[in-house]
């Protein structure tokens, strides 16, 4: 975690990218298994990606919400981890949204929900304002220094 030399790896930041999008995907999973899956017979696609889905009018649908906020805090989380600059937090919380909004128009068509986009825009302001508080947090801790003392 030294910032000194900065080099530009793409595979780097492709391998990272892919890390917290899988993270991503795992963690709603365990969320909308926990929140909805009990609510169901049957899980399937569709809560994750299809916009009909997130509605205010139904439990399940308020579930659904839930699910997608708590993913994003725990995506914050794991950019702790796996970007470890409060910089780019932005721009890879960004990335995530907008690959899942592609996944979202090639599954279900383009989200005309209002409360789609509100959820999603929630979402990624929580992923990122989370996700830098805790970079910096963890950037600005002191360094430990400590004096050996030999016996001479």
């Amino acid at each position: 975690m030294f910032y000194g030399a900065v080099v530009w790896d793409p595979w780097l930041i492709v391998v990272q990218i892919v890390c917290l999008q899988c993270l991503y995907y795992i963690t709603l999973g365990m969320f909308l298994s926990l929140l909805v899956g009990i609510r169901l017979s049957r899980m399937s696609l569709v809560y994750f990606f299809d916009y009909v889905t997130i509605t205010t009018s139904t439990v399940t649908g308020w579930c659904v919400i839930a699910s997608f906020v708590l993913s994003s805090v725990a995506g914050a989380v794991y950019m702790l981890y796996l970007v470890e600059r409060a910089k780019k937090c932005l721009d890879f919380s960004a990335t995530l949204y907008i690959i899942h909004l592609f996944i979202c128009i090639l599954y279900g068509g383009w989200p005309s929900s209002l409360t789609w986009w509100i959820v999603h825009g929630i979402g990624i302001a929580a992923m990122a304002l989370l996700g830098e508080y805790l970079c910096i947090k963890r950037e600005l801790r002191e360094i430990p220094i400590t004096r050996s003392r030999s016996n001479v």
